[in-house]
């Protein structure tokens, strides 16, 4: 059984490192698949060895997913936001600065994760419903400050998260099976890709400097820690708020600069994943996919169980920060070598076949209508870009849906 767990937790980490640098892959759709598949796999292997597999690879998959977000501008719906702050790094010629700062985040999450297990495992059941109740009215003063603190033009900045928050309405209601790949991809990846295709980016020689030379200030690392301490558990209560939403609510209450930003991003992608499976534990609710994919195999988490998960977290989650430091070192020896325009018309290729096949994979009209939402989010992107308003606003695209849903 022991050999089982460690075999599974080392292909998870193969797994999750995969995904989470393959553009447009996000690690939702792979339970999917896995789940589709389990059948066959149970005949394999027992369902918690199966359950460990799609930890290891979840926790790894949200270290890894930020390489291709800042290097490429091809995020995943839970790295996304990313590539505002992101970007600029690359073309400073710090984009291994920028990862290590998130990677920083997702490392010192583990330490957060084992901090709060035992207060979500007292509290949750007694705030889970209160504090559901009000979360409608939390979002929209979100969505208010968002517009008030824009510099450039509010009125353009309302009308552009009222136009976000349509089509994000719209999206989940044609009937497409992933609703996010193209909403995020287009507003956010894509639409990158073609401004940088046509002003012709050039990317500078970037600096792979060594990891005792990136840190934050004491202050600073407070600052970040407290605000994805504030911003994770909303994940638990609200079913669309994720780790962009929980990023949005922690920078509100704690403003923060570009690199502070990073790192709370790195240390929320990891807590919200992390938080899910203890989140399913005690209350039954699930909140990714792929805890929606263990919940079919393990029906109830017992008390083992969950220590074996929050084991596997902690293990995958270390390795997974060696491996990241890694590949985003040689990504960054390369990167300037390639032409970044020609780069960019492949990532677009791509993630266009991706959103065609993934939007409904069974249903080619699904295909065409995740195609009409993935062009009109390009297009809503790039007049955001050329504006010049905060991207920020296009968050509208997630935040008027979960308002609705809830008045």
């Amino acid at each position: 059984m022991l050999f089982e767990i460690i075999l599974a937790i080392i292909f998870g980490i193969l797994a999750g490192t995969l995904t989470g640098l393959i553009p447009g892959i996000h690690i939702n759709l792979i339970a999917v698949i896995l789940l589709s598949y389990s059948a066959y796999l149970l005949e394999l292997t027992l369902p918690l060895t199966l359950a460990i597999f799609i930890t290891a690879m979840a926790i790894t998959h949200t270290f890894l997913d930020f390489i291709p977000s800042i290097f490429l501008g091809a995020p995943d719906e839970d790295s996304f936001l990313s590539i505002l702050p992101g970007h600029k790094f690359l073309l400073k010629g710090k984009a291994h600065h920028a990862i290590i700062l998130t990677l920083y985040g997702s490392l010192s999450a583990l330490l957060i994760i084992i901090l709060l297990i035992p207060i979500f495992i007292l509290f949750l059941p007694f705030i889970y419903q209160p504090i559901s109740n009000i979360m409608p009215f939390i979002l929209i003063l979100i969505a208010v400050f968002l517009i008030l603190k824009e510099p450039q033009s509010k009125i353009w900045a309302f009308i552009i998260f009222l136009l976000a928050g349509f089509l994000g309405t719209a999206s989940s209601d044609i009937g497409i099976k992933q609703p996010l790949l193209p909403l995020l991809t287009g507003l956010f990846g894509a639409s990158s890709l073609v401004i940088s295709i046509n002003r012709k980016i050039k990317i500078p020689e970037q600096i792979t400097t060594s990891l005792k030379n990136i840190k934050l200030t004491k202050k600073s690392f407070a600052k970040s820690i407290s605000a994805s301490l504030i911003a994770s558990p909303f994940t638990a209560f609200i079913p669309a708020v994720g780790a962009s939403q929980a990023a949005v609510i922690g920078n509100q209450v704690i403003p923060l600069n570009q690199e502070e930003f990073l790192f709370l991003l790195g240390a929320i992608n990891t807590i919200v994943m992390a938080l899910s499976f203890v989140t399913f534990y005690v209350i039954g609710k699930t909140r990714t996919g792929a805890v929606v994919a263990v919940s079919q195999l393990l029906p109830e988490i017992t008390n083992i169980n969950l220590l074996l998960i929050v084991t596997t977290i902690t293990i995958s989650g270390i390795i997974s920060f060696y491996i990241a430091i890694f590949i985003s070192k040689f990504s960054a020896k390369k990167i300037n070598k390639i032409k970044y325009s020609k780069l960019s018309i492949i990532i677009l290729a791509i993630l266009t076949i991706v959103v065609f096949l993934f939007s409904d994979f069974f249903n080619p009209l699904g295909g065409i209508l995740g195609l009409l939402v993935f062009i009109t989010s390009i297009s809503l992107g790039i007049t955001c870009i050329e504006l010049k308003i905060r991207r920020i606003h296009l968050m509208g695209a997630l935040i008027i849906p979960t308002i609705l849903f809830y008045l």
